[in-house]
């Protein structure tokens, strides 16, 4: 089953619960939130609190995407707001088994991504462990950037590698999704979307989701 994460970072701040609750309603199964420091990536977004006052109002998944540097810092703060996944970069630490322990004891899934240029090795000795790889198909740290192609072999080697050892760890891809690249990296073996601009862009978000999902169904 292909999952959509819409990413609250293409959210109207303004309104994002009207546009949470938008994207719930389109079926969307998760939420993603990507939390920025400015020192790990450029840019600096949002907290704890504000997925605190979110929590309430959703059942959504709340797949939290740190793209900070030493999140394991950071980690109980996150499961007491809310977040169901927590998903750290093997760059930003310099322990990644033993921040990955400190995400399942507090009771969370636990997610590796990586950035375009780190290779697959860096979750090698760790990957029996996770829930989730995130394969990162732009450059953090800013929404609408293009689709980096080169990325497909990596995503395809993922999927195999895990099959072959019968792992169920979720493949999730993170930027650049659209309703032409979709299909190319659920082909490859992605069963988690992340998605900006193509859903709360769109005017009618239950279509856009259904689109993103649809080459994949049809």
């Amino acid at each position: 089953m292909i999952k959509l994460a819409p990413s609250i970072l293409s959210a109207d701040f303004a309104n994002l619960l009207a546009d949470v609750k938008q994207v719930e309603a389109a079926g969307a199964e998760y939420l993603h939130i990507d939390v920025m420091d400015g020192h790990f990536v450029p840019n600096i977004t949002l907290g704890p609190l504000v997925i605190k006052s979110l929590r309430p109002h959703t059942p959504m998944v709340f797949d939290v995407h740190l793209m900070i540097e030493r999140p394991e810092l950071y980690l109980e703060d996150f499961a007491k707001a809310g977040a169901d996944i927590i998903t750290v970069h093997a760059e930003g630490t310099r322990h990644l088994h033993r921040t990955i322990q400190q995400i399942k004891a507090l009771g969370l899934k636990a997610g590796v991504a990586l950035n375009p240029a780190t290779p697959l090795d860096a979750v090698k000795y760790v990957i029996e462990e996770l829930d989730l790889v995130l394969i990162m198909t732009v450059n953090p740290g800013s929404g609408g950037q293009k689709f980096i192609p080169s990325m497909v072999p990596k995503i395809e080697i993922l999927a195999k590698h895990l099959d072959k050892y019968q792992l169920e760890a979720e493949i999730e891809v993170d930027g650049g999704i659209s309703q032409d690249t979709a299909p190319v990296v659920t082909k490859a073996g992605a069963n988690v979307l992340v998605a900006g601009s193509a859903i709360f862009g769109a005017k009618d978000l239950r279509n856009a989701v259904q689109q993103l999902r649809g080459p994949v169904l049809n």
